[in-house]
C-alpha cells in the first residue's frame, strides 16, 4: 500500500506481520529519491513499485537511509541496494558494519526470535558492499536535490539510531525512538503513542533526551515506521515522556522478583499500563482484541526492560 503523498513523501505498507504495521518512506524532491527505513527483504518488490508509481528510474533513487539496523527497518536494505545501482547506503556509525556485515545482527535476532523465525520473518539479509555505504553524524546534512535532511544522533531505544529531519514537511522520520502508533487504537482525540523498549538497548534517560531534543525542533508531525505520519506532537511528546517514567516506575518496583517471575510481571504491568491510557484517550477497541494487537510488544517491550534492569544492576 502507498499512500498520496504531501510534501513529496510516499509512505509504504511493508507488509510486515500485519498491514499498517510497519512502514518505510520514499522522500520525492526535483525528480530524485530517497528511501528512509527499508523493511525486510520481503518488502523488496512494494518499495520497486512505489518507485514506478513516484515516476521514478531506479537509477534515481540517491540515497538508502536506516534508522537503525533492526530488522525490520533495515532488514531489505542489502537487496534493495542490489535494485538501485546508483544509491549510497546511509546508516549510524553504530550500526553501518552491520550492514557490510550482517552476520552478528542475524545472530542477535535469532537469539530474540529463534533462527526459524528470523528465516521466516526477514528472508535472507544481504550484505551491502562496504564502498556502498556511507557513515552518518550528529547534525549531518544530506541534500536531496536542494532538499536537505538533517540527521540527529537519537539513542534511547538503541545505541546506533539516528532521526532525520525533513524541513519542507517539519516533520522528524523517527524510526523507533518516538515510539509506536498504531492507527486501529485512534479516537477523536487523536492517536495513541507507546515507547517501544525492545532489547537490547533501551536506556531511559537517553530517550528522554531523545525526544525531548526532537520536540526542540517544533515539529508539526512524525513519520512513524510503526506506523505513518501522526500530528499534534506536543501531545504525543508529553504522552511518550510520561510513558518511559511509568516503565521505569514499574521496571525498579519489580526489581526484585527473579527473573522467571519477573517477566510475567513486567508484561502484567504494561498491559495495565497500555489499557488504562487506551481508556482515557476513548479507544472503542476491546480489551482483549488491543492485548492481542500489543502481543509481540508486550513480550519484546518487557524483555528489553528486563535486559535494561540486569544491565543497571
Amino acid at each position: 500500500m502507498v499512500d498520496t503523498p504531501a510534501f513529496g513523501i510516499h509512505t509504504i505498507d511493508t507488509g510486515f506481520h500485519r498491514p499498517a504495521f510497519d512502514a518505510c518512506y520514499l522522500v520525492v524532491e526535483n525528480g530524485r529519491g530517497a528511501f528512509i527505513d527499508t523493511g525486510t527483504t520481503h518488502s523488496l518488490p512494494r518499495l520497486l513499485a512505489a518507485v514506478e508509481a513516484a515516476g521514478l528510474q531506479r537509477s534515481a533513487v540517491d540515497w538508502v537511509i536506516v534508522t537503525h539496523v533492526h530488522l525490520d527497518h533495515a532488514g531489505g536494505a542489502g537487496a534493495l541496494m542490489q535494485a538501485l545501482p546508483d544509491a549510497k547506503l546511509l546508516a549510524h556509525p553504530r550500526g553501518a558494519r552491520h550492514m557490510i556485515e550482517p552476520l552478528a545482527l542475524l545472530n542477535g535476532a535469532r537469539a530474540v526470535y529463534g533462527a526459524q523465525e528470523v528465516t521466516r520473518a526477514y528472508g535472507e539479509v544481504v550484505p551491502v558492499p562496504a564502498g556502498r555505504v556511507v557513515e552518518s553524524h550528529d547534525g549531518m546534512v544530506v541534500e536531496l536535490a536542494g532538499r536537505p535532511l538533517v540527521l540527529i544522533d537519537t539513542p534511547g531505544h538503541a545505541r546506533h539510531h539516528h532521526c532525520i529531519w525533513d524541513e519542507r514537511s517539519r516533520g522528524f522520520f523517527t524510526g523507533d525512538t518516538f515510539g509506536l502508533s498504531y492507527r486501529e487504537f485512534d479516537t477523536a482525540q487523536g492517536p495513541w503513542l507507546l515507547p517501544t523498549t525492545t532489547p537490547v538497548q533501551f536506556e531511559p534517560e537517553a530517550l528522554k533526551h531523545s525526544v525531548q531534543r526532537m520536540l526542540g525542533y517544533h515539529p508539526e508531525r512524525l513519520y512513524l515506521t510503526h506506523y505513518g505520519c501522526v500530528e499534534g506532537v506536543p501531545r504525543l511528546g508529553e504522552m511518550m515522556l510520561a510513558q518511559v517514567d511509568e516503565i521505569v516506575a514499574l521496571g525498579e518496583r519489580l526489581r526484585p522478583l527473579p527473573a522467571a517471575e519477573r517477566h510475567p510481571a513486567l508484561m502484567a504491568g504494561l498491559a495495565a499500563l497500555y489499557t488504562a491510557r487506551l481508556q482515557r484517550l476513548g479507544s472503542t477497541v476491546p480489551r482483549d482484541d488491543a492485548l492481542a494487537l500489543l502481543a509481540m510488544d508486550l513480550e519484546l517491550n518487557a524483555q528489553g526492560i528486563g535486559i535494561w534492569l540486569d544491565r543497571a544492576r
